[in-house]
């Protein structure tokens, strides 16, 4: 079993920057898939970026790209989501979720592929 914290979440203005890191604790980091997800209220739970355990592939979301970039540090267990150029529209609560391997993009943006998640933090974007 892992379990997933994060933090790092909170108020910035448009424009602005955040860093989103998530702890796993239990099993062997390293070999996981790591992902962020966001859900807005009233809206369905949507892709942001994961990453594979080899660091050299990563996937974003088209509304994140060149924006948002996704890491992590297998010696800390930890998977990083640096956030820049922030806009109201990123206001959510942001998720960091565990996959067991890696699949097609289709696959990996779809919340159901994805085995294990934290309990969010909120990131709020002010106009």
């Amino acid at each position: 079993q892992v379990q997933l914290v994060e933090s790092g979440g909170g108020l910035v203005q448009a424009g602005g920057s955040l860093r989103l890191s998530c702890a796993a604790s239990g099993r062997t980091f390293s070999l996981y898939a790591m992902g962020w997800f966001r859900q807005a209220p009233g809206k369905e739970r949507e892709f942001v970026a994961a990453i594979r355990y080899s660091v050299s592939s990563t996937l974003y979301a088209d509304s994140v790209k060149g924006r948002f970039t996704i890491s992590r540090d297998n010696a800390k267990n930890t998977v990083y989501l640096q956030m820049n150029s922030l806009k109201p529209d990123d206001t959510a609560v942001y998720y960091c979720a565990l996959a067991g391997s890696w699949g097609i993009p289709a696959e990996m943006v779809v919340p159901d592929r994805w085995s294990s998640w934290g309990q969010g933090t909120q990131v709020t974007v002010s106009s």
